[in-house]
């Protein structure tokens, strides 16, 4: 067996889709010290053959996959399992959100070998050097490296400062573009006609109890310059003419200075783009910061509200400043600089008794009615809460009180019930009545009715009309019970929920 490397994007979706950046990065680490190729499994009719027929030449040993919750396990798991049953002597390395904070059970299932817990620039050649007898450093002594010993027991690194973002390897995109052309990925979305991917940052300073990050950065944020983004984004809107960008940062907006002159350089570029942020931190931006932005660009910002209600905000632990009248302050400052604030609500917290969690969803789905009476144009994206593993936190204890587990075969997590659990639609706490799941779906439905999302650009003129139409008096009425009518028009025109599905594209 050789030591060739496969890095593998397992599919994530079923649409047009974005520039794997993550796997991409990972190959930066490793671009002229080992011999690797690219399959991204979006772009794959079969990905499995391709991978099979790499490992059938006796050149590949490692198979490394990036890993998220969700739809990417479905062929993360079988095709580990696959290939460790094939070749014994085959090594997983597994990296991304899933992988580190479910490292026991992907450990536990013997058949992935290493986990990269968090950033792998430095982790994954150093781990590869000492594999290949290359480097005699202890295994131990890696950062963000989780693994088991000789004995089988788990071992979990210390955790390495975040870099200096400057300072990495640049993304080998003319070496991507021999496997997968990269003007397929530029999609046509809301923004533009050819809307391209980039992270621009790793991690958060915040610690918010039920977000993924936060066991893997510890509250870090490290950035690129606005000069190196910049340079990026020039280098594509000349060769590949794009003309809209997502930065698919944890939180894009962390530092004002950073952001106010990227606009600064962007500014004439004709380029929109929308960005992740917190409401307490773009609430400290001047208006005419935000003026300026919106000149320079800014369409739309991704912003988790979570909830109106302060008392469910300090149990999410959310940290900073933001409370309930914040948010609808913020969204009427948003309505007035023209740009579009997408507000995430995270429904269906544990209570103190069922009459208690049912309260707090009535309370939020009145005050996401409240926020659409300030600022029609506020997107409003409806997540039911799924615990994420934070050990350690209040919340995460209360969890475990209230009887709810994740699985422990690895195999257990690509069946269908908890598929939905990773897409946040189906979150199997049992504190979650069937009753309160129907009304916060209904109520979405009806909601999307009203108020069709303006990421999916097919659904104007006449479609959005009628969708007014039939969900007018529900809407008004509070009337949300079987909104059969509508979930139908969805079907019929395929609506796209951008929570689950991302943005509509072409």
């Amino acid at each position: 067996m050789g030591n060739k490397i496969i890095i593998f994007n397992p599919r994530s979706a079923n649409a047009k889709h974005r520039l794997p950046n993550t796997i991409i990065q990972v190959g930066a680490a490793i671009h002229g010290k080992y011999d690797y190729v690219f399959v991204d499994g979006n772009m794959e009719t079969d990905p499995w053959k391709k991978i099979s027929g790499y490992f059938a030449t006796g050149e590949f040993k490692y198979f490394c996959l990036t890993v998220m919750p969700g739809p990417q396990l479905k062929q993360a798991i079988p095709y580990a399992k696959k290939i460790k049953e094939l070749y014994p002597n085959a090594i997983n390395i597994w990296g991304g959100y899933f992988a580190s904070n479910q490292y026991k059970v992907c450990l536990n299932s013997g058949y992935v070998d290493y986990i990269i817990n968090g950033p792998g620039d430095n982790t994954f050649p150093k781990l590869l050097d000492v594999l290949e007898g290359k480097s005699d450093e202890k295994l131990q002594l890696i950062r963000n490296l989780i693994f088991k010993d000789e004995n089988g027991k788990i071992v979990q690194t210390v955790k390495e400062a975040l870099l200096d973002q400057d300072s990495l390897p640049p993304y080998p995109y003319e070496y991507f573009n021999t496997f997968y052309p990269l003007e397929r990925y530029l999609a046509k979305t809301f923004m533009g006609q050819k809307t391209f991917a980039y992270h621009s940052s790793m991690g958060c300073p915040f610690t918010c109890s039920f977000c993924a990050v936060v066991p893997i950065y510890n509250a870090k944020w490290k950035a690129k310059a606005a000069s190196t983004i910049y340079k990026d984004l020039k280098y594509f809107k000349e060769k590949y003419q794009i003309d809209a960008v997502e930065f698919h940062d944890n939180n894009f907006f962390t530092s004002r200075k950073r952001v106010m002159e990227f606009s600064k350089l962007v500014m004439d570029d004709n380029i929109e783009w929308w960005g992740e942020g917190r409401i307490d931190t773009i609430n400290k931006y001047s208006d005419e910061d935000l003026h300026y932005m919106r000149k320079a660009g800014c369409r739309m910002m991704f912003l988790g509200a979570e909830t109106g209600n302060d008392e469910v905000l300090k149990q999410m632990n959310k940290g900073g400043t933001q409370s309930g009248q914040m948010i609808k302050d913020f969204v009427k400052r948003m309505k007035d600089v023209d740009i579009i604030p997408e507000l995430s609500f995270v429904l269906g917290l544990p209570g103190e008794n069922e009459q208690k969690v049912y309260e707090q969803i009535l309370w939020d789905i009145n005050f996401i009615r409240e926020i659409k009476a300030i600022n029609a144009d506020a997107e409003i994206i409806i997540y039911l809460y799924s615990p994420v593993p934070t050990e350690g936190s209040e919340l995460y204890q209360q969890i475990v009180d209230a009887g709810f587990s994740f699985p422990e075969k690895l195999e257990e997590w690509i069946e269908p019930s908890w598929e939905k659990f990773d897409l946040r639609r189906n979150p199997l706490t049992p504190w979650l009545k069937p009753y309160m799941i129907d009304k916060i779906q209904n109520f979405e439905t009806v909601l999307n009715g009203y108020y069709p999302t303006a990421s999916d650009f097919r659904i104007k003129g006449y479609k959005k009309s009628l969708l007014k139409l039939v969900s007018g008096y529900r809407f008004k009425y509070g009337w949300y019970k079987f909104p059969y009518e509508i979930k139908v028009l969805h079907k019929i025109w395929k609506y796209r929920q951008p929570e689950i599905e991302g943005f509509y594209s072409e």
